[in-house]
């Protein structure tokens, strides 16, 4: 698989929805999350990312237009000891229980679904970043049956320094909203600051769909972390 630019390959989506975007930085003592959600309707517009003890939690900006809050208020990033889990649900809370029990990411997710949101039954996508590797996961109904579901894991075991994966739930814009298909994609880290990487995946993201972006810096040397927050609703 040839790897993509990853702001090349946001800027040409309108609508991937939410994504996980995990890579190793060039120099290979650094790894990087992004995570970014997207929304049409008022609702799913109608939120921020704000912070959490390690990780980040959804809330609505207006609470009064706030219609359900189901699928969309949630914690998309908590940190289990020196795991990073990252996911667009709240199955964040099952993989962070499952973990805390002495199980598997694997285990946390053979117990969820996709969404109920018919007719779209939007996939949940989640990862787990352990060092320099990482493993990815779709859920997602099978060519939109709701009676079935695929449960789908990629791992990427001390990923090569400069390159990382990306995952979302709709590959397009559509009518139903089609479900992502295939492997995670394979995209470069190009050499720039994390600043500068973070800044160029906000302004990546479709400009009237973008809602709000989490960045992360995680050193391998020492487990710092340095974190990014851009919320379109200020």
């Amino acid at each position: 698989m040839k790897a993509v630019n990853l702001f090349e390959y946001l800027s040409n989506n309108e609508y991937p929805g939410r994504g996980i975007a995990i890579g190793r930085c060039p120099c290979g003592k650094k790894m990087r999350i992004a995570y970014f959600i997207m929304g049409r309707s008022e609702n799913s517009r109608n939120r921020v990312f704000v912070e959490e003890g390690q990780g980040i939690r959804t809330e609505a900006f207006d609470p009064s237009k706030m219609v359900d809050p189901s699928l969309i208020i949630y914690s998309p990033v908590r940190v289990y000891g020196n795991t990073q889990i990252v996911t667009n649900g709240d199955q964040t809370d099952t993989v962070y229980d499952f973990l805390a029990a002495g199980k598997s990411f694997e285990d946390a997710l053979r117990t969820r679904t996709f969404e109920p949101d018919g007719p779209n039954w939007t996939p949940r996508i989640s990862a787990v970043v352990n060092g320099a590797g990482y493993t990815m996961s779709i859920l997602k109904s099978a060519d939109g049956n709701e009676n079935a579901v695929h449960r789908q894991f990629f791992d990427f075991t001390d990923e090569l320094p400069g390159f990382g994966h990306i995952i979302h739930t709709y590959r397009e814009n559509g009518s139903p909203i089609p479900s992502f298909e295939g492997e995670p994609v394979l995209w470069e880290m190009e050499k720039e600051s994390f600043e500068d990487f973070s800044d160029h995946v906000w302004e990546a993201l479709n400009p009237d769909n973008k809602v709000s972006l989490f960045t992360r810096s995680i050193n391998l040397e020492d487990g710092t972390m340095e974190t990014r927050i851009y919320n379109k609703n200020k």
